[in-house]
């Protein structure tokens, strides 16, 4: 199991930010794709038809989620830690991944980057 941690600085606003990534019909605009989200603690969510389920944690509201996501047969969580802290303007985003498979990690790690925080900035971008 392995662990990644990155900071990624986006043109939002951390409550901008926290919608994007809690609200279902914000989140369906900048994936296109059908969203299951809920800020309430022990809720299941379901991003990209399926491609990312799991249960949410906890949430600070503009500024933390963590959630629980899921793999196929792996016997200990892994745990999604968002922070959200104001940067004059923009966003700094900390993202903590803990217990991602030793198989799964590339594939974890470009999906960050490429999918998931490279989506939302492309998005904020756009305004």
């Amino acid at each position: 199991m392995k662990d990644y941690k990155k900071y990624y600085t986006i043109g939002a606003t951390p409550e901008e930010i926290y919608a994007a990534i809690t609200n279902p019909l914000t989140l369906e605009l900048w994936t296109g794709e059908p969203a299951v989200m809920s800020t309430t603690q022990g809720t299941e969510f379901d991003l990209w038809g399926g491609s990312i389920t799991g249960k949410n944690i906890e949430f600070e509201e503009n500024k933390k989620v963590v959630q629980q996501w899921y793999f196929d047969g792996q016997e200990e969580p892994s745990i999604v830690t968002i922070k959200l802290h104001d940067n004059k303007g923009s966003t700094s985003v900390e993202l903590r991944h803990s217990n991602i498979p030793d198989e799964a990690y590339t594939d974890i790690v470009d999906g960050w980057n490429d999918v998931y925080f490279g989506s939302i900035a492309e998005f904020f971008e756009g305004f």
